[in-house]
């Protein structure tokens, strides 16, 4: 049964108008204000409420979308996989293909480049999912016009994600051009499948898709270079990249990546 007060201060109508949430008709708000003060409390329910759909068709932690709508996302990119772990490469699923040595191209600024478009479009939204994750839940930050302030998708802030990476020099690969950009866009309005910014992630959900427990940590480093600053937390990837990079090279003996998972370096 619907609430008929705000669930964050208790005030009903016709003192003030309410708003339910996107996800949860049943709960309602009187404001931005209220909703984001409510968000720690609502969110486990939030997300519990179409968890198991979600997951079911391939889509985790989704916070922006009825549970109805879920079952169109079963078709996550997946093409390739299992050519890419056969053959030792990063992410080993949810790619058309994966690239050897990811840490080395984070820090050559290449780590887009030789992808097929596809590829690159997924990466870039996913990127963009994460950092505002990262951002909400270490910064207490929320992304004007995102899904974590109350928008029904994160297209606008999407949209000044990728231009602040065209404003980095070599980041982006030759082929991207404004129609790249519109399939780009196109792609994370896409609701059926996987990468879509009407859904929020988390660390768990990243790892689930791609098969690789290292792949947030590629994501979050490839953020860290398009907003040129330390990753939300206040940490800088910088030493654990070269760390990385020294391990595809087989400087570091038999050192596993598993051990240094900065994600669970940060607890975040």
């Amino acid at each position: 049964m619907a609430s008929a007060a705000c669930a964050s201060c208790a005030k009903s109508p016709p003192e003030v108008k309410l708003k339910h949430c996107v996800q949860c008709p049943e709960v309602k708000y009187c404001g931005r204000p209220c909703q984001t003060a409510h968000w720690p409390i609502h969110r486990a329910v939030c997300n519990s409420q179409t968890g198991s759909n979600a997951r079911s068709a391939g889509n985790n932690n989704n916070n922006a979308r009825s549970a109805g709508n879920t079952n169109a996302r079963s078709g996550a990119t997946a093409t390739g996989g299992s050519s890419s772990a056969s053959a030792g490469l990063s992410p080993p699923k949810g790619l058309e293909q994966g690239i050897a040595k990811p840490f080395t191209h984070l820090d050559k600024g290449t780590w887009l480049h030789d992808r097929p478009p596809k590829d690159v479009y997924a990466l870039l939204v996913d990127a963009y999912r994460l950092r505002v994750e990262d951002m909400y839940n270490l910064e207490g930050e929320i992304e004007p016009g995102s899904l974590y302030g109350g928008a029904p998708n994160g297209l606008a802030g999407f949209r000044r994600f990728l231009a602040r990476v065209a404003a980095r020099p070599g980041l982006l690969p030759p082929w991207w051009n404004a129609d790249k950009k519109k399939e780009c866009e196109d792609l994370g309005m896409d609701a059926g499948q996987w990468h879509d910014l009407r859904c929020a992630v988390e660390k768990s959900d990243i790892i689930e898709h791609y098969g690789d427990g290292q792949f947030p940590m590629q994501l979050r480093m490839f953020a860290e270079a398009v907003y040129g600053g330390p990753a939300p937390g206040g940490f800088s990837g910088t030493a654990m990249r070269s760390m990385m990079m020294a391990m595809e090279q087989g400087g570091m003996g038999d050192m596993q990546a598993s051990s240094f998972d900065i994600s669970s370096m940060l607890k975040r």
